[in-house]
Parts: structure tokens; C-alpha cells; sequence
């Protein structure tokens, strides 16, 4: 699939956001988070800013925007209208939240509630996102078992990071915090790489002999291109990127968004003062650079099942 940059910025962004919303939520929620004033302003606001920075990108994808609205009204039947009902959503417990935070340090009757129903609509949000993805079939790519845990886990990383980056600039120190945020990164470095291995393994069920239903003679190969200029699929589905430019950039990600921010995050863990706040904010840098990578590469190594009709052995 084409790589829109829109929608790759929309996921790592928003993902990203409503994983720091989450932390805030769930360890705000629970005390371990101090909640001091500026902290939790600039802490939720950060996530507020990543989420609509997201949610604002992915309009450029948009053939027509002004019919972006009209996407609400389909919930029942669609992911993408699900993530924006709940999207939209959760910015009211989350605005309440952060009033609590800032005005009432924590002692308002509502702020656990709040924290609560934040949480779980961050969760909610980026699961749908994934749904969009997870539920088509004809993409082999995205339709298995590890789209929504891998797009889950890195919205923690990515939150547990900046969450780290925060806690450094504000003067917090917390090492369970860093081992925790280790462990995230740890944890969605291993289910990224068990997607890469499921989508090197194996292949939609279809192939060219099914999609044209003439299995029942033989082999199915292709004598000429269905037209002669390239079209929509061919540009939008049919994109394809060289394998050894896929291996390269794999390296680049799992350098870039894992291995140097559990390296640096550790590192930091062990010094103090302005050093190790320096180095935390890199850790977050590295990481987003690292999820953007990934993302291009989600969409870039995706194959729909229409290519079998333009010569693909396989999808």
C-alpha cells in the first residue's frame, strides 16, 4: 500500500498521546504519579497536543474534508467512525481530569472517576484504529493476530518515553518508572518482531489461480498487463518496496525506536541532574523517529489481494 505520510503521522501521533494520557490516567489515578501542578499540565496537555496534532493530520488523506463529519454517523458498522465517536469522546474526561489536577491537586471526589473513564477511552480509541486496519481481509498484512497488540504495545512505549522525558524536565526521579518504561519498549519490540516474522511466513489465502477462478486448469500466469499505464491500484495498492531496503529500515526501527531508548532510558536511570534529562528527551526523539519508520514500513510491506490480478503470485 502507498504510505500516506497524513495517516502515518496520524497513528504514531495519536497513539502516542493516548498513551501518555493512559499513564497519566492509570498512575495518576492509582498515586503513583505526583500531582503537582505544572506537571500534570504540561504532562496531559502534551497528550492532548499529540492526539489532536493526530487526529487533525489524518484529514489530509481525505478526499473531500468537508465530508469528515458524515464519518460519526456510521459507528455501527465502521472502525473508522468508532474511533472518531470515541476520539472526540474522550477529550471530556480528559479535560476534566486535567481541571482536577491543576485546580484541585487531586483531593476533588471525581478524580479518580475521571482517571478511570480517561483510561479506558484512551485504550478503547487505539484499539479502534487498529480495527481499521486489523479488519480488512483482503490484507494479509494487516488482517492477523498481531495488528492490534503490536498497535497497542507501541502506544505505551511511546507514552511510557515521553512519560520518562516529562518526569526528567520537571526534576522527577522515579527508577521503578524507568524499568517500567524498559520493559514497555522490551515488550513491543518483541511482538513487533513476531509481526515481521508472521508477515514473512505466510500469505493471503488467495492467489492468482483463485482470483480469477481458473485453478481447475493449471498454473495461472499472466501474458500481458490488464492496461498499459499505470492507474489508482496500481499506484495506491500495488505499491511495492525492494526487500533489501525493507531489512534496512527494519534495522533502522528497532535501533531508533527500541534499542537506543532502552539503552539511553537506562543510562539516565543511572546519573542525575541535567545529563540525565538530556538524555531522556533524546530517548523520546529516537523513539517517535523509530514509530515513524515503523509505521511507513506498516503500510509500504501491506499487499492487497488486487495485485493477483496484475501479476502477483501471491498477496
Amino acid at each position: 500500500m502507498h504510505p500516506a505520510f497524513s495517516v502515518i503521522f496520524f497513528t504514531v501521533a495519536s497513539g502516542t498521546g493516548y498513551g501518555l494520557l493512559f499513564l497519566f490516567a492509570v498512575l495518576g489515578g492509582i498515586g503513583l504519579l505526583p500531582v503537582e501542578k505544572f506537571f500534570g499540565l504540561f504532562g496531559i496537555g502534551t497528550g492532548l497536543a499529540l492526539v489532536t496534532f493526530g487526529l487533525l493530520s489524518s484529514t489530509y488523506h481525505l478526499g473531500h474534508r468537508e465530508r469528515a463529519l458524515g464519518a460519526f454517523s456510521q459507528w455501527r458498522t465502521s472502525w473508522l467512525s468508532r474511533e472518531g465517536v470515541v476520539a472526540a469522546g474522550s477529550y471530556i474526561p480528559a479535560l476534566l481530569y486535567l481541571y482536577v489536577w491543576v485546580y484541585r491537586g487531586g483531593n476533588a471526589a471525581t478524580f479518580e472517576i475521571w482517571a478511570a473513564i480517561l483510561g479506558v477511552l484512551a485504550v478503547i480509541t487505539v484499539y479502534c484504529t487498529a480495527m481499521i486496519y486489523r479488519s480488512l481481509a483482503t490484507i494479509h498484512q494487516w488482517h492477523n493476530q498481531w495488528t492490534a497488540p503490536v498497535y497497542l504495545s507501541m502506544a505505551l512505549a511511546g507514552g511510557a518515553v515521553i512519560l520518562i522525558a516529562l518526569m526528567g524536565v520537571f526534576g522527577i526521579e522515579d527508577t521503578t518508572a524507568s524499568y517500567c518504561a524498559v520493559g514497555t519498549l522490551a515488550f513491543a519490540w518483541i511482538l513487533k518482531n513476531r509481526y515481521w516474522k508472521f508477515i514473512d511466513t505466510t500469505a493471503h489465502p488467495s492467489t492468482p489461480e483463485s482470483a480469477t477462478g481458473l485453478g481447475h486448469i493449471g498454473k495461472v500466469r499472466m501474458l500481458d498487463g490488464p492496461h498499459t499505464e499505470d492507474s489508482y491500484l496500481l499506484t495506491e495498492m500495488g505499491f511495492r518496496v525492494a526487500r533489501k531496503h525493507t531489512s534496512k529500515l527494519r534495522r533502522h526501527a528497532q535501533v531508533l525506536g527500541f534499542a537506543f531508548p532502552i539503552a539511553l532510558i537506562s543510562a539516565a536511570s543511572l546519573q542525575s541532574g541535567t545529563l540525565a534529562n538530556a538524555v531522556t528527551v533524546a530517548a523520546a526523539v529516537s523513539f517517535l523517529l523509530g514509530a515513524v519508520i515503523e509505521r511507513w514500513l506498516f503500510f509500504a510491506e501491506a499487499k492487497h489481494t488486487v495485485t493477483l490480478y496484475y501479476g502477483a503470485e501471491s498477496a
